[in-house]
């Protein structure tokens, strides 16, 4: 069975220098400017399908991620105001401080953490793939990223 990702390449002309950089940066720079480069580079550089692809990848993954993060701190905040108001009629008590923040947020920060290492291995995998000239794809979102590219 082949590889449509190969065959694609195969189709393509030959890409540019400047092709390789703008897809190399869209992973790059989605570290310091989380999804605004990607899409930046995304709607500048339309007329490579190439570009788009690289760029379309790194702001699915930046989406997927900030929803799962907000997620997670939706969380946080519902359990630390619920451990909070369960106290609701009780004379406060000065010494009385909401265990759920000391439950809940090692595991916020596990996956801010685990998000950021995620995301700076992305980023340096296929920048370096991108400025190669390669179509890499991210687990899962890379054949995302194709269907909304077009293939």
């Amino acid at each position: 069975m082949s590889d449509p990702t190969m065959s694609q390449a195969q189709c393509d002309p030959e890409l540019t220098a400047d092709e390789k950089a703008y897809a190399g940066l869209s992973h790059a720079l989605m570290l310091s400017t989380w999804w605004i480069a990607p899409l930046i580079i995304y709607f500048m550089k339309k007329e490579s399908r190439f570009v788009r692809f690289h760029a379309m990848q790194a702001l699915l993954w930046q989406i997927v991620f900030s929803v799962l993060y907000f997620i997670a701190m939706a969380v946080f905040f519902a359990v630390v105001i619920s451990s909070t108001l369960s106290n609701q009629g009780k004379p406060p008590d000065p010494s009385h401080f909401p265990v759920a923040i000391f439950v809940a947020m090692p595991f916020i920060w596990l996956l801010a953490m685990g998000g950021f290492a995620i995301s700076l291995t992305l980023a340096i995998l296929f920048s370096l793939k991108a400025m190669r000239g390669q179509w890499a794809e991210y687990p899962v979102i890379g054949k995302w990223a194709m269907r909304i590219v077009g293939s």
